[in-house]
């Protein structure tokens, strides 16, 4: 099996179904819709939010544990590739109450977790 690719600034680290033409994210090497091999292949990070909900209360602990600032509330959403993968990401936003459905965003590969900020009118995303 391949490696598959680091994201970086060339885009989501994905892969891509030779057989039907599925994109994928994560890359598992599998592909779901028709169980063939799935090439290593960098997603581009830009898409548009398709939904998205606020965690404004700290979860249960354990096994969470409040971070030394305390719980600050944060949003998660699902942001919809070019490719049309759907990929979960914190949404890196300044003001929660004014996300909306549909905004440009841009996804980055983050610490082990994707992470999405709106796109910026004239920037290009990776």
């Amino acid at each position: 099996m391949t490696t598959p690719p680091r994201s970086g600034p060339a885009g989501l680290a994905g892969a891509h179904c030779p057989r039907c033409s599925v994109s994928l994210y994560p890359a598992d090497g599998t592909c779901p819709r028709c169980g063939g091999p799935a090439d290593p292949a960098a997603l581009s990070g830009a898409g548009t939010l398709w939904t998205w909900t606020v965690q404004r209360y700290a979860p249960k602990s354990p096994p969470y544990q409040v971070p030394p600032g305390g719980f600050e509330p944060f949003a998660l959403g699902y942001v919809e590739l070019a490719a049309g993968v759907r990929v979960a990401a914190v949404l890196d936003v300044d003001d929660l109450d004014a996300i909306r459905i549909g905004t440009p965003m841009t996804v980055t590969a983050g610490d082990g977790v994707p992470r999405a900020r709106p796109t910026v009118p004239g920037e290009e995303g990776p």
